[in-house]
This record gives C-alpha cells, structure tokens and sequence, in this order.
C-alpha cells in the first residue's frame, strides 16, 4: 500500500480580479509549504493554477502520516543536588517520576507520535485562509458584523480538499468543505463531484472551465494571432493583456471586430489606450504597419452564432468609448498650446517651488542656455525656449485628463495640429524621454535641450529644497530623472558639468548603476570620481573605460600592486609630502640589496647618469632609484598632458612606463634606510609616483 497520495485544494469564490490572481497563487503556495514543514512534512510538486473563480493547489505524493518523533535531553545526575534536579523539572514542565534514569544520569524524554496527514490539513487549510495576504479583502453575510469575521477578496462559496480518494472535513468562516465544485457559470449548470487530484482538471474541462491559467494565456495569444491573421492583420502583441484577458475567463474566445474606420482621424496611441485600458481589447495593424479598424476581444463563452452578437455588443461599446476621445481630440485642438499654457499657473507643481508654470519658465531658461552656450550642439536657442514653454500644455488639456500616460505625446499631436514646425512638435513629444532603461533618447538638437532641461530643473529643484530619494523612497522619481540625464549626456556627448557637491556624488550613483550594466566596474567610476573636479560625464567615462583596459593588463595589475605598496609605506610613515618627518615607524632593516643592478634595457643609461651623482642630492642614488627618479621625470608630463588632451589610452601607457621602474626599485632599494636623507628622498619619490598615478585615478579606490 502506498504511503504517500496526491492532494487537491480547491478555494471558490466570486470574481478574483485578473491582476491578482499571479500573487495569490504564489501566496497559496508559500503558505501551504510553510504549514506543511511546520508539521514536519513535504510534498512533492505542487502546482497552483487560478481562473476567475478559483484557486486550486494539487500536491503530489504526500506523506500520509508525519514521522513519529522522540526527543532526549539530559538532565543532572541522579545524585545531583535537589536544586539541580528542580531547575531541570522547571524546564522540561515533567514530574521526577516521568525521567528516565540511564548510567546515574537523568534524561527527560518525550515522544511525539506521528499524525495523520489529513487532520493536519484540517487545521493548515482554515489556517491559510484567514492568514491569505489579498491586497483588498472583504466579509459578507451576516457574520460581516464581527471583525472576527472571514476576510477573502470575494465571498468565499467553496472548499474541496481531497487527499488521495478521502475527502478532508473542515469549515472556515460558515463554508464546509466538500467534493462539490461549480463549472462555468454559463455553459454548465449544476453540480461537478471531484473525486481527487487525478480527474480535476478533467472533470472542469467537461464543464468548459480551463483551470489552467498558462493554458488559458495560449489560447488567447494563438487565437488573438489567428483571428488577425485570418482577416489580413497583423495583431499588435500585448502580454499583459493576454494575462489579463486569461485571468478573467474559463472558457477564452478571442474574437474579431471592426469599428468605424472614420474614428482613425484621432491618434493611434489614443485608440489603442481606449482599447486596451478601458476594454482590454487587442488592437490590429495593416500589411503596412498602420493601426487597422479592428480589435480582437476576449469572450468567456463559445457562442453558437460564431460570436456575431458578442462581437456587435463590443463593438458599440467600444464605439462610445471611440467617441469620447474623438470629442476630447476635436475640442482641444480648438485652443492654440500657447494659451492652454497659460492655465498652468493655476496648477501647483509643488508647494516649496511652486506652479507647473513656474517651472515651465525655469526651464525655458535652462534650454535656451544650453543651446545659446553650445552645450547641445546645433540647437536654436529660440525655438529650446519655445517648445519649453509649450511642453507642458498639454496637462490641461481633456485628453491627458482621460489619459494622463499620453502627457507629451498628445502635446506633440497638438502642435503639429497647430501647424507648429515639425522640430517643435517631436521635441514637445519626446521631452520625458528617455523614461526607462529600454526607451528611446532623443538626439534631435532641440529635443535634447529641453528633455535634458526638464530633468535638470527637477533634480535641481528637488535637491535645493531637501527632497531626495531616501532608500527605497523616491516620491519624485529622481533617481530616473538622473538617469535619463546620463543617457541623454553619454549618448549625445554633451560637455558640460552636471553639478557639484551632494548632486555630482547623486549622479556618481545612479552612474554606477547604469555602467553596471553596461560591465564597467564601479570600482573605476569610484576611482576617478574620487579625483575631484570632475562632472563632465563623457570625459568621466572614456577616462574609465581606458583605467578599465589598463588594469586588465600585466602592467595594470602590477602597476597597482606597487601603488599600493607605496601608499602603505607613505601611510606608515605618515608622509604626505616629499621631505616629511624623519624617524619613521617602519624600522630599518637594511635586508634588500641596493647593490642589484636595474635590468630594463630602457633605463640603463638613464640610470648609469643618475648613479654618478645628482645635482642636489647629498648622496648618489641606487641605480633602481634613479631608474625610477628618470621614469617619473619622463612619465608625470606626458600623463598630465595626456589627460589634458582627454587621450586616456595614451596616459595609462605612460603610466605603465613606471611599472618595470617601482618593481625594480621595491626589489633592490631600502625606502626606510637608516641615513635619514636617503630615507626622506625615497619616500619623496614614492610621494612623486603616487601623485603621477593620481593624475589618472586615485588608485587607492581600485579593488584588486
């Protein structure tokens, strides 16, 4: 006989909305496998599937019964103190009669026997339903008085819970558990008897309810494509909407219809809305890719005229709904943007810094300086300063009353309605963008001036007035206003400062964030940030990209290795600067060999100068230290002007210059000499090496 058997839950209710049915079967699922392990059991696969009507979870192979449990724990010696023994009967809450004795020693000793599986389900399954976190809840009926009442997200109407062949007697909240389910409510009347897991979803099946949500979805995916396709469309692909329109079916028919091809006139991104958010309609496109008179619904029956009659009731509807934008489309195009602008004076943008229209003439301002000082190149200042005073017109409008997503957009219809030029309309349109990491930048000069500037002014803004994203809070959706500048900056190159203080060490972040992505190492962006006086993004990245090149390298890495041993001597010795203190906390050990002569053929003969005596210093140098005396004095202007001149590659290359140079130096010469001129000389050196290397990057930020 077998020790395990499937087991079926079944929760029926009312309508569940469509949107939360993907939460509620993670959530019935979670809760399921906590209360199971809490009784020390597990099931095999478990799968959870959701209609409109339902919530069911099949759990396979589980056990019948839990595991017997015994439990030992030692206690004092029997010929232990009174008090000893008293403290462990506290403890254990057992009598001295009840311990076991073993070798002198007591034991408390408790067994648990096992339980069988399905009383176990009789407490989970009320269990989990008082505890089901929906997002909205509510209670019904005549207990709906007491607060102790049943909360679901509609009144709950059946429970089956079978495991095995056995049905598991329970009842919460006045529902009785039973092997009674419903089929759909239109194409079966009646009672459905399931007499387990194995025929459950069959038995559905019969009474035209798929219980399968992802079964559901394909069949309203495939059929939205076909019934497109059978009538020379091509549907527009929305995967939301297919969840949707699953989630509020059993039995899924997608069906096509056309409407009055005179309502194309309006916007498509209009029609589309209407049809999608207020109908949860697919739309359709022609061969040549424009918005067709058609839309696919999503029926919840199998109509015995082919959906001729579901198909004319959707169509009028969705014609009502076409006559709404119409109306709102053909009314604001009689007001000129200019003077709905106007209206925004009355609209408070924010109560420390004022109207939408206050900020519309800030930022006016900002682009038509970012096009008068060449910023954004090619950019008439005039027409920065007039679509900025226009892009937000729109607000006021009907249109973006009904459909706030389409800010923008509608004022670039709106401006091309009003025979405004087609460089004032795109820019009106596209000045929110890019919103997502997946969006589109402009790159039309204009377009880039007055996107950049309404970003700007709103970080600017918001920093100014103390309002900044605080962890996960960002009320103001600064962090993607600063991300949308980085991509407008990186991908025009635009040179210009993007702030200082708090709002560079802000870009800074959302900088790693974004280069993460892209496989550039926060580390760098760290590095060269660290330098200070740093804000023009573009340069900020080449100079990064380049460190990231460099220290990939043998040279790299070995050049960093001897930056930090450097910094670590400096550190210790507290020198910041050439000539610093005398006794140094390192003692001398004299242990290196000064006497190995440098064996990079490049600096031989430097280094045989330098070894003869240099003006100024009291003592002639070890052939490594003036090796690298002779390296930095090569090295430090070619990278200085390097990055003067923004060739990054060029000045890692000098940088690696210096890495034979401080390998030899470190392998032959005693920085920490006990003569003190030698020891302040070489640390000078050290000194002058690590601010060659800062001239990059501050190295020390460079993990690795």
């Amino acid at each position: 006989m077998s020790m395990t058997a499937d087991f079926l839950l079944e929760l029926r209710s009312e309508e569940i909305p469509a949107r939360m049915q993907a939460g509620a079967r993670a959530d019935l699922e979670k809760l399921f496998v906590k209360e199971l392990a809490a009784a020390g059991l597990k099931a095999g696969a478990i799968t959870v599937w959701s209609t409109p009507r339902r919530l069911a979870l099949i759990a396979r192979d589980l056990p019948l019964a839990t595991q017997a449990l015994r439990e030992e724990v030692k206690g004092p010696r029997a010929s232990a103190p009174p008090q000893a023994l008293e403290g462990f009967l506290r403890k254990t809450g057992l009598t001295r009669e009840q311990l076991t004795e073993r070798d002198g020693v007591l034991f408390a000793v408790t067994e648990k026997p096992g339980r069988a599986t399905k009383d176990v389900l009789a407490e989970a399954i009320p269990a989990i339903v008082r505890a089901f976190p929906w997002p909205k809840s509510q209670r019904w009926g005549a207990a709906s008085v007491s607060p102790e009442s049943l909360r679901w997200v509609r009144p709950l109407s059946g429970i089956i819970a079978i495991l095995g062949d056995e049905a598991i007697d329970l009842e919460v909240g006045g529902v009785r558990s039973g092997t009674v389910t419903r089929g759909h409510r239109f194409h079966h009347s009646g009672d459905v008897t399931i007499t387990g897991a194995g025929d459950y979803a069959a038995k559905l099946r019969d009474a035209f309810v798929i219980v399968d949500h992802a079964e559901r979805e394909a069949i309203v995916r495939d059929k939205a494509r076909a019934a497109a396709q059978e009538a020379g469309l091509v549907l527009v692909d929305d995967e939301g909407l297919v969840v949707e329109n699953a989630g509020l079916t059993e039995w899924p028919q997608p069906l096509l219809g056309r409407f009055d091809e005179a309502f194309l006139e309006v916007p498509p991104e209009v029609i589309q809305l209407t049809a999608r958010v207020n109908q949860k309609y697919f739309i359709c496109r022609d061969a040549a890719g424009n918005l067709a008179n058609a839309f696919v619904c999503t029926a919840n029956i199998a109509a015995t005229d082919g959906g001729a009659a579901i198909v004319a009731g959707n169509r009028k509807v969705l014609a009502a709904r076409l006559s709404d934008a119409r109306f709102f489309w053909e009314q604001d195009k009689k007001v000129p943007l200019a003077t709905q602008a106007k209206k925004l004076a009355r609209i408070t943008f924010h109560e420390k810094l004022g109207t939408v229209a206050d900020k519309v003439a800030r930022v006016a301002d900002l682009a038509e300086w970012l096009a008068r000082e060449g910023v954004v190149p090619g950019a008439d200042p005039v027409l920065a300063r007039q679509v900025a005073e226009l892009c937000k017109a729109d607000l006021v409008t009907d249109m973006v009353g009904e459909f706030p997503e389409l800010q923008g957009l509608m004022g670039g219809y709106y401006a091309r309605a009003e025979g405004l030029p087609d460089a004032v309309a795109d820019a009106i349109r596209d000045h929110y963008k890019p919103v997502g990491q997946g969006d589109d930048v402009p790159t039309a000069p204009v377009s880039v001036c007055v996107a950049l500037a309404d970003k700007l002014d709103t970080l600017r803004s918001f920093f100014a007035i103390d309002e900044k994203p605080t962890g996960s809070k960002d009320p103001f959706a600064l962090r993607r206003a600063a991300l949308g500048i980085i991509r407008l900056i990186t991908e025009n190159g635009l040179r210009f400062a993007v702030g200082e203080g708090e709002l560079l060490a802000f870009f800074a972040d959302r900088l790693k964030v974004q280069q993460r992505e892209a496989g550039v190492r926060h580390d760098l962006i760290d590095a060269v940030f660290a330098l200070g006086g740093e804000s023009d993004l573009v340069r900020l990245l080449a100079r990064v990209s380049a460190l990231q090149a460099f220290v990939g390298t043998e040279d790299g890495v070995n050049l960093l290795a001897g930056y930090k041993r450097a910094a670590n001597i400096l550190k210790k010795e507290g020198t910041a600067t050439a000539g610093a203190k005398g006794e140094g906390v390192v003692p001398p050990t004299g242990e290196e060999d000064p006497l190995v002569l440098v064996d990079d053929p490049l600096f031989k003969d430097i280094a045989a100068e330098f070894a003869h005596g240099q003006p100024g210093l009291p003592y002639a140098p070890e052939p490594a230290e003036a090796a690298l005396m002779a390296a930095l004095a090569q090295a430090a202007p070619k990278v200085e002007a390097a990055v003067r001149e923004e060739a990054f590659t060029t000045a890692m290359a000098a940088l690696a210059s210096l890495r034979a140079p401080i390998d030899a130096f470190f392998d032959t010469v005693t920085v920490n000499d006990a003569d003190a001129e030698k020891r302040t000389n070489r640390l000078a050196l050290l000194d002058q090496f690590r601010a060659a290397v800062h001239k990059v990057a501050d190295f020390s930020r460079i993990e690795g």
